[in-house]
Formats: structure tokens, C-alpha cells, sequence
């Protein structure tokens, strides 16, 4: 082997090692902060059986972006649309672009979000509303 592909797995190993220090660490004090979170319940409330707690797990949804992301695409596809598109209308491409699941609750949601985008980029005077309106949607489109 050559000596850069070896000082590069020397170097990955080492990352990947110290990742699983900090990991136990963080594990470590997990479960010193549990043990004292069950003292305090054992105080205020001797009767309750503290294994009967059942672990909750919690799981981002899908389609949570990274910051900036939303605006990025939003901006993006009204970039490229060639007529003002409502808030629900850019949702919906950014769930298919995304390839999720297309459920109201989903739509709604994102809805929301892009809603809450375009207003932002709008007092940044990034897009505006054209005199067009369809229905009680408002349309949108980037300022040229």
C-alpha cells in the first residue's frame, strides 16, 4: 500500500475512535444524569415504580431540513416557474421533489413552513405578491 492511503485510514481510524470516546462519554453522563433524575422521583414520590417508566423514543420526521434548506428550494422553484405560484403549490412540489409521502398532514405542514419562508424572504425583499391572487391564496414569485 501506499504511505497516503495508509495515514489516511491512520487518520479515519483515529476520528472514528475518538467519535466512539465522546459517544461513551455522552452515554456515561446519560445515565449519571437518569440515576439522578430517579433519586428525585424516589423523594417526591416513594410508591412509583420507576421501571414501569417506559423509554420514549423520538424521531425526527422526514422531512425536517437543514438550515437554509427551505429557502434555498423555495427559491429555487419559483426561480424556475415561469408564472407566480401559491405557498400550497410550491409545498407540494417540495414534497415531490423530496420523494415523501404526499399526505394532507404532510402538505399542510409544509404549507406552513413555506408560507412562514416567504414571508421572511419577503421583508428581506427577496419575493413579493403580484397583483394576481388566486381565490384566498396568495401568489408569489422572486423578485427580478
Amino acid at each position: 500500500m501506499t504511505d497516503y492511503m495508509v495515514t489516511g485510514l491512520v487518520k479515519r481510524r483515529a476520528a472514528l475512535a475518538g467519535d466512539m470516546k465522546r459517544a461513551q462519554e455522552a452515554l456515561s453522563q446519560m445515565a449519571r444524569d437518569l440515576e439522578t433524575l430517579d433519586a428525585a422521583i424516589k423523594l417526591v414520590a416513594p410508591d412509583m415504580e420507576i421501571e414501569a417508566i417506559a423509554p420514549k423514543f423520538v424521531k425526527p420526521p422526514e422531512d425536517w431540513s437543514r438550515r437554509g434548506e427551505m429557502s434555498r428550494q423555495v427559491l429555487s422553484i419559483l426561480r424556475t416557474s415561469p408564472k407566480p405560484l401559491t405557498a400550497r403549490e410550491i409545498a407540494s412540489r417540495m414534497i415531490v421533489d423530496r420523494g415523501l409521502a404526499a399526505t394532507p398532514k404532510l402538505l399542510n405542514l409544509m404549507t406552513r413552513r413555506v408560507s412562514t419562508c416567504l414571508r421572511d424572504r419577503r421583508e428581506q425583499g427577496l419575493v413579493r405578491n403580484p397583483d394576481t391572487r388566486v381565490g384566498l391564496w396568495m401568489e408569489w414569485e422572486v423578485v427580478r
